[in-house]
């Protein structure tokens, strides 16, 4: 909290979503090797970041739902953290 505002400072550390940005892009890199979207994804996931636990790409929504509830007041107490919607990708907690 910004000292008696009420304003909480948060960051949302978004991993590989199913977004339409990543999905063109996903879209395009299968067209290119003949396979499906969603084996070019699985090689991705495979290849880039192999430490997913998720195993998939994230949702637009999953992360919409993570950044909903930090903008709450349920979250009044949360402050000054970055939140991670990555599917277990970063392993650690630092």
């Amino acid at each position: 909290m910004v000292g008696g505002t009420g304003v909480t400072v948060n960051s949302v550390l978004p991993g590989p979503t199913n977004s339409e940005i990543m999905g063109g892009w996903m879209k395009a890199a299968a067209k290119a090797q003949g396979i499906t979207r969603e084996d070019a994804e699985q090689q991705f996931l495979k290849t880039v970041r192999p430490t997913s636990l998720l195993n998939r790409f994230a949702t637009t929504k999953e992360v919409a739902n993570l950044t909903g509830y930090v903008c709450s007041d349920q979250a009044s107490a949360t402050t000054g953290t970055s939140l991670r919607v990555d599917g277990g990708v970063v392993r650690t907690i630092a």
